[in-house]
């Protein structure tokens, strides 16, 4: 099964701007994420961004890089131009590993990839990890998935769900959840076909995306499906603020 990596980077982060270029341990946070990915085993692995200076220090590196337009309103739309400007067929795989992920799993990489291989009635694959804390369900920034019988995903959402009615009807900070629950938090790790990948920025925006501020909805409102691979494997949390940022130097700098 062969599948192409491309990370989408830019450098105008709110609340931490410049993160691509951030140095952890001696590396910029790009080149730690492309080295994590390589370990995957993809034909190649890109940074589509569209920042002269990510540009260079992936380069400067001896990473791949790819220069887009500064006007995409996603990465995923980011990731349709860099299919382009690779020339990718149609059939390939493409996976989507995040900017500021330098742990990324390459095993998970390579799973998310595999699934999508082996759906042919699915566009894209995603992964999910159990839920294992009532502070995690309540969560606003913990992205929610239930699925189907077959594995597909029926809805994303930034609500606790699955609502256990009984169980969670007079809900406390720091209960314990039911263990009949069954709740998985969403793991931002996407692969998609290329040609799939070309039709999304087409894509109307669809109302649930917008309100809920996730983009992989835009997918479940045109009717197109999502495989899920569900992971004992716990999320990895992000690094979106400069304590994130402090939090993943330590565990960089501890010896090996």
């Amino acid at each position: 099964m062969n599948f192409h990596i491309i990370i989408p980077a830019r450098a105008a982060s709110s609340r931490l701007p410049d993160k691509p270029l951030a140095d952890i341990a001696g590396l910029p946070m790009i080149v730690r994420v492309i080295r994590q990915a390589e370990k995957a085993g993809a034909l190649g692995v890109w940074v589509a961004t569209d920042d002269a200076r990510i540009f260079d220090t992936v380069q400067r590196h001896g990473g791949q890089a790819l220069m887009t337009r500064n006007d995409h309103p996603s990465g995923t739309d980011r990731l349709a131009q860099a299919c382009d400007l690779l020339a990718l067929d149609d059939q390939q795989i493409i996976v989507n590993v995040q900017g500021d992920e330098p742990q990324i799993e390459p095993e998970l990489v390579r799973q998310a990839a595999q699934l999508l291989a082996d759906s042919p009635d699915a566009v894209m694959s995603t992964c999910a990890s159990p839920i294992r804390r009532a502070e995690d369900l309540f969560d606003p920034n913990i992205v929610k998935v239930v699925c189907d019988n077959s594995g597909h995903a029926l809805y994303f959402s930034r609500a606790p769900m699955p609502w256990a009615r009984d169980a969670l009807a007079s809900h406390q900070t720091g209960m314990t959840l039911p263990g009949s629950l069954a709740g998985w938090q969403h793991i931002g790790l996407y692969a998609y076909r290329a040609g799939f990948l070309r039709r999304y920025p087409m894509l109307a925006r669809g109302h649930l995306e917008q309100i809920e501020s996730l983009e992989q909805l835009r997918v479940l409102e045109h009717g197109f499906r999502i495989a899920v691979h569900q992971t004992a494997q716990p999320a990895l949390p992000g690094i979106d603020t400069p304590a994130d940022l402090e939090r993943i130097r330590g565990h960089f700098a501890k010896p090996t």
